[in-house]
């Protein structure tokens, strides 16, 4: 191998790519990710690797290292997962404390430099990533479906979202900007499409652990700050995850410059419902979903959900409780919950230079906009 773990090697990830073609990370996202506050080049440090097996074959991976941006934030490789969030050297930091001996010294220096934009990030994050980290934390591989779709249905509708084919993607690289529990990446994977999720909670973990196929890859990141090279994809995909930021245009505006010229970007959104039942519940997730996670969860699961499992096995619904709790957690859990009309986010598509606008899926919870990116 080129590079040894026990010299301590480092490489810029944009560059020197005879080594990187080496091993794994996988090589296709280092040559992609960048530091998602000054969007500029990646040296890394690898610590450790481990095998892990991808299409039936055992290939090395880095397991354990750190990313170096060009200025000064840090970022580790955990479990062979990049964790590419602004606030990583401080979530992190048990592992910086043990693999970075000047840790302190460099916290301080980025805290000094970024305390309003450290502050602001950490502020906004916090209880959203414990709350989708919990809710994915209920999902079981072994059966359980995604949004009450089995693989063949999710595969089918992230398809007619995002207006494409099976044949169509088999050129293209696509984002997956909050994938939640990795289960459409694997089947994009699997059926031969080169795919990134990303998701900042933990539930990314779980999605690399059960992927199997080298097409899919996982790093752990905010939509709000992509770490991404500029114009990088192909396919931008977000499904019910801006909606769910602090401001879902302004979390669309972060991940417009991911998009190369003549590619696409597909948002999905909920929508208003003249309900009294659907409004009633929006009323009391203004307050609930400011109670500690833990918290909510117990409350739910010992109040919403027998209601909610009644009403829906008598209307047929074969849900388990844990596919229920998961609807309910969305819902309720999440510190935002916007909710848009259809001629509102085609705006937002428009003053982005975006043309061929189309709306893929419209029903009673919400709608998917497609459009295809100008020239630069």
């Amino acid at each position: 191998m080129g590079i040894q773990i026990e010299t301590f090697h480092f490489i810029f990830v944009s560059g020197f790519k005879p080594l990187i073609e080496n091993y794994s990370m996988k090589k296709d996202l280092l040559d992609i990710i960048r530091c998602p506050v000054h969007r500029t080049t990646l040296r890394i440090e690898i610590l450790e690797k481990k095998e892990k097996r991808y299409n039936q074959i055992n290939e090395e991976i880095i397991w354990t290292g750190i990313l170096y941006s060009e200025a000064d934030f840090f970022y580790p490789i955990i479990n062979g997962i990049p964790r590419l969030i602004v606030e990583a050297f401080e979530d992190y930091a048990s592992f910086f404390k043990v693999h970075l001996p000047d840790y302190e010294q460099r916290k301080n220096e980025i805290l000094s430099k970024y305390q309003g934009l450290v502050h602001q990030i950490i502020s906004k994050n916090a209880s959203t990533k414990k709350s989708f980290s919990q809710e994915w934390n209920l999902y079981s591989y072994d059966g359980d479906k995604t949004w009450d779709l089995d693989a063949t249905q999710l595969l089918n509708r992230f398809l007619l979202e995002t207006d494409e084919s099976l044949a169509s993607l088999q050129t293209k690289l696509v984002l997956d900007a909050g994938c939640g529990n990795g289960h459409l990446n694997g089947l994009l994977a699997q059926a031969g499409v080169r795919n990134v999720g990303m998701d900042f909670s933990q539930s990314v973990e779980r999605a690399f652990e059960i992927n199997e196929n080298s097409n899919a890859m996982f790093v752990q990141a905010d939509v709000e700050y992509p770490p991404f090279d500029f114009y990088g994809f192909d396919v931008v995909h977000s499904s019910g995850v801006l909606i769910a930021t602090q401001r879902t245009e302004l979390s669309l505006s972060c991940l417009d410059p991911c998009v190369k010229p003549g590619g696409k970007i597909s948002i999905w959104s909920y929508q208003p419902r003249a309900d009294a039942i659907h409004n009633l519940f929006n009323f009391i997730r203004n307050y609930s979903s400011k109670l500690p996670i833990r918290f909510q969860y117990y409350l739910y699961l010992f109040t919403l959900l027998p209601v909610s499992y009644g009403i829906k096995r008598m209307k047929g619904n074969k849900q388990n409780w844990r596919e229920m709790m998961i609807d309910i957690l969305d819902w309720f859990s999440p510190g935002n919950r916007w909710e848009h009309e259809i001629s509102e986010v085609s705006a937002w598509f428009r003053k982005r230079n975006y043309t061929r606008i189309k709306t893929t899926d419209n029903n009673m919870w919400g709608f998917n906009l497609v459009g295809v990116k100008g020239d630069k």
